[in-house]
């Protein structure tokens, strides 16, 4: 009899946060061809898909193992989805702000300028100062803060979904993996 492997958790949650990303993207893009702006709603649908995604990755992972997964499994593969997704999106964000719309990150900068100007609390060199900064590490920072964001949000939904799908099997039905 051939050993059974167990499927890669990688290459699942590679899987899903690919087609993830591509969702994202496309989003974007119907979000400034319809000009939404910014501060539309329509960002938070991003979110939902993320969750979703991360536990069709988890599900496929069980289905995988036979109908079966530990917890621990389930969270390694919601955190692997989680931490792909977070890279690949922070890659994107840093071109689409960089050479794809570069007028969106002067508009999120004037916008902030503003409120800067709004609040009262800085003097105007003070302000410029913030402006150069932002300027200067804005989009490398935002690349980087959306790593961190997607880390940490699926650290949540990833315990979230692999306790919702956790299912041991008993020392009686131990199934073989499926590839």
């Amino acid at each position: 009899m051939e050993p059974t492997v167990a499927p890669s958790s990688a290459k699942i949650a590679t899987k899903w946060s690919l087609i993830y990303v591509l969702i994202t993207i496309v989003l974007t893009y119907v979000v400034e061809i319809a000009k939404l702006g910014i501060n539309s709603p329509v960002k938070y649908f991003g979110y939902i898909v993320l969750v979703v995604f991360l536990i069709l990755a988890q599900k496929e992972h069980k289905d995988k193992l036979g109908g079966y997964i530990k917890f621990g499994d389930a969270f390694v593969t919601g955190l692997l989805y989680s931490l792909f997704a977070g890279v690949l999106s922070g890659i994107f964000v840093y071109i689409y702000l960089t050479y794809l719309s570069p007028e969106l990150f002067a508009q999120v900068l004037d916008q902030q300028r503003q409120t800067m100007v709004d609040g009262g609390k800085l003097s105007s060199d003070q302000i410029d100062q913030a402006m150069d900064i932002a300027k200067k590490y804005g989009v490398m920072l935002g690349a980087i803060f959306t790593v961190i964001g997607y880390i940490i949000f699926g650290v949540i939904a990833g315990l979230i979904g692999a306790a919702i799908l956790k299912k041991e099997p008993s020392t009686y039905n131990t199934p073989e993996p499926t590839e």
